[in-house]
């Protein structure tokens, strides 16, 4: 579930008149109980996701925590197909863990029927991981690669 939803389970409480409301979806349960002048006010929903608990955060709590810690964000594969990491077997690979990259940067191929896809990066940024083994198939929306924004 995603903040969009959340926030769209908070306008249904509120349309209906609603005190509590319990979603289970995906393997993620989330409840939502408004307070009560007798309770004291609780800082956010509380999200519960197998067995763990944990408090949602005011936004200016999340904008601290994002200016203190370097963003990260995942490329994904734009179409489904086998993944190489270098143009050739004998090529060294087009990118390596820890090395910086360009927006306009060649970082991968995604082969897709029979037609070798070049695969440019959006981004300046530093290769945090490479989430796909070369050769493996990849999904349209798979995140392959995990890039520390610059």
């Amino acid at each position: 579930m995603n903040l969009k939803e959340i926030k769209e389970m908070i306008n249904l409480m509120n349309e209906h008149g609603l005190m509590e409301l319990e979603i289970e979806k995906d393997g993620m349960r989330i409840k939502l109980k408004k307070a009560s002048s007798e309770q004291p006010a609780i800082s956010g929903p509380i999200i519960v996701e197998k067995e763990k608990i944990q408090e949602v955060r005011p936004k200016e709590e999340i904008r601290q925590i994002e200016t203190a810690a370097p963003k990260t964000i995942e490329i994904k594969a734009p179409m489904v197909g086998t993944f190489y990491r270098a143009p050739s077997p004998e090529s060294p690979p087009y990118v390596e863990k820890g090395q910086i990259i360009s927006a306009g940067d060649v970082i991968c191929i995604i082969e897709a029927m029979k037609l070798m896809n070049e695969i440019k990066s959006e981004i300046k940024g530093k290769i945090v991981d490479i989430l796909v083994d070369n050769a493996e198939p990849v999904e349209f929306g798979q995140p392959i690669f995990l890039v520390e924004v610059m």
